[in-house]
C-alpha cells in the first residue's frame, strides 16, 4: 500500500470518529432540549417555547467563535437547522408566510425558523396578519421593504389596526432567474410572467435582452412558474426554490439590475421579544399636524444619540393629508436611553405604536 493511501485511510477513519462524535453530541443537545421542554410545562403551562432573543444570542455566539474553514454564516445555518430539530422536539413551531409555495417569503421562513417548522403558505399579507392573531400559527413572516423598490406598503398598513407585535426580521439577498420549461426554446419566448415586483427589479436586463416580449403581472413568482410549466413559449422569472418546485430550467441566471438586491421579512408574533444584546425598535408615529412636527418627532433621537435606521410615510386613516411615519432604530425598549427618548415623543405626538423590539438579524 503506497503512502498517500495510507493517509487516506487515516483520514476517513479520522472523519468516521469525528461523525461518532457529532452524533453523540448532537443527541446530547436534543435530550437537554427535552428536558427544557419538560420544565417549561411543569412551570410555565402553555409558556412561550421558542425565544427569538435565545436563537440571536446563541447564532451570534457561534460565528464569533467559528475559526474556519467553514465560513461564519454557513456555520450558523447548520446551528439553526440543529435548533430547528431541537424545538421540534419541544412543541413544532407554526409559521404562516405569504404564499404560495416557492416564494421568496417561504425562502425567508426557512431561512429564520429552519426546516422542522411547520410553514404554511397564505395568499395575502392580511391573511398571514388575521392567522396569528387568530392563533392558528404561532408567528407569521412578511416582506417589508426591497433595496431596489422600497417598501411594501400593504404590510405596514397591515400594522396600523394589529395588535401584533414584530419579533424578528429576516434580510435575503434576492436572485432572480429567467425560467422555462422543458420544451421552451429561448429565441420562441413571446411572453414572460412575475409579480410586477419583480418585474421593476429586473426591467434593464428585460428591456435588453427581451424587448418584445409580453409582460404579464402574476400574483407571485411562484404563480408564473407554476404557469410556466404547462405552457410553451413563454417564461417565468422566479427564484431557486419556485424552479426546483415545478422543475423549471434557468434560461438566464441571475439577471436582477442590482447585485445587491435584497429583501426584509418581518417576523411577527403576539409576544414581547426581551433583550438579546444587538436588538432594533420599530414604531409608528402619529404626529399633531402643525409647523416643525417633524423636526420635533426627530429631535429626540438626536439628543439621544439613537440611531434611526428607517424612515417612512404613510396616510393616516383619522384624516385627509394628515400622515404616520414608521421608523426604525437600533436599540431595545427596555434600555435606559431607548425608554428616556421614547417617553419625551410621545409627550410631542399625538399617537404612539410601538410595533416591537427584537433582535437584528443574524442570518
Amino acid at each position: 500500500m503506497t503512502e498517500p493511501s495510507v493517509s487516506l485511510e487515516a483520514l476517513r477513519q479520522r472523519i468516521d470518529a469525528l461523525d461518532n462524535d457529532i452524533l453523540r453530541l448532537i443527541s446530547e443537545r436534543a435530550a437537554c432540549a427535552q428536558q427544557v421542554a419538560e420544565i417549561k410545562a411543569e412551570h410555565e403551562p402553555g409558556g412561550v417555547f421558542y425565544r427569538p432573543e435565545r436563537e440571536a444570542q446563541v447564532l451570534r455566539r457561534v460565528m464569533e467563535l467559528n475559526r474556519g474553514p467553514l465560513d461564519s454564516e454557513e456555520m450558523a445555518r447548520l446551528f439553526r437547522e440543529i435548533m430547528s430539530a431541537c424545538l421540534a422536539l419541544e412543541r413544532p413551531v407554526k409559521v404562516a408566510y405569504l404564499g404560495p409555495e416557492g416564494t421568496f417569503t417561504q425562502q425567508a421562513s426557512l431561512k429564520h425558523f429552519g426546516e422542522s417548522a411547520i410553514s404554511l403558505p397564505m395568499a395575502a399579507i392580511d391573511e398571514v396578519f388575521r392567522e396569528v392573531e387568530a392563533g392558528a400559527v404561532n408567528y407569521g413572516v412578511v416582506p417589508v421593504e426591497n433595496s431596489t423598490e422600497g417598501v411594501i406598503n400593504h404590510t405596514l398598513d397591515s400594522f396600523m389596526d394589529s395588535s401584533l407585535r414584530i419579533c424578528g426580521e429576516v434580510v435575503l439577498r434576492i436572485h432572480h432567474h429567467l425560467l422555462v420549461g422543458e420544451t421552451t426554446r429561448r429565441d420562441k419566448v413571446s411572453r414572460i410572467y412575475s409579480h410586477p415586483q419583480s418585474f421593476a427589479q429586473c426591467r434593464k436586463w428585460l428591456d435588453a435582452h427581451f424587448p418584445h416580449a409580453e409582460r404579464v403581472p402574476v400574483s407571485s413568482n411562484a404563480e408564473a412558474a407554476r404557469l410556466v410549466k404547462t405552457e410553451w413559449h413563454s417564461a417565468a422569472i422566479a427564484g431557486d426554490m419556485a424552479a426546483k418546485l415545478y422543475g423549471l430550467a434557468k434560461l438566464a441566471e441571475k439577471i436582477e439590475d442590482r447585485p445587491d438586491n435584497s429583501t426584509r421579512f418581518l417576523i411577527i408574533g403576539n409576544q414581547d421579544v426581551p433583550i438579546s444584546g444587538e436588538d432594533k425598535t420599530s414604531l409608528v408615529v402619529a404626529m399633531r399636524n402643525q409647523p416643525g412636527a417633524l423636526h420635533d418627532l426627530l429631535e429626540p433621537f438626536h439628543r439621544h444619540h439613537i440611531d434611526m435606521t428607517r424612515l417612512e410615510t404613510r396616510p393616516s386613516r383619522s384624516g385627509v393629508w394628515n400622515y404616520v411615519f414608521f421608523i426604525d432604530f437600533k436599540g431595545h425598549r427596555e434600555e435606559p436611553q431607548v425608554a428616556a427618548m421614547l417617553e419625551e415623543v410621545k409627550l410631542r405626538a399625538a399617537e404612539v405604536k410601538v410595533l416591537g423590539s427584537y433582535p437584528v438579524g443574524v442570518l
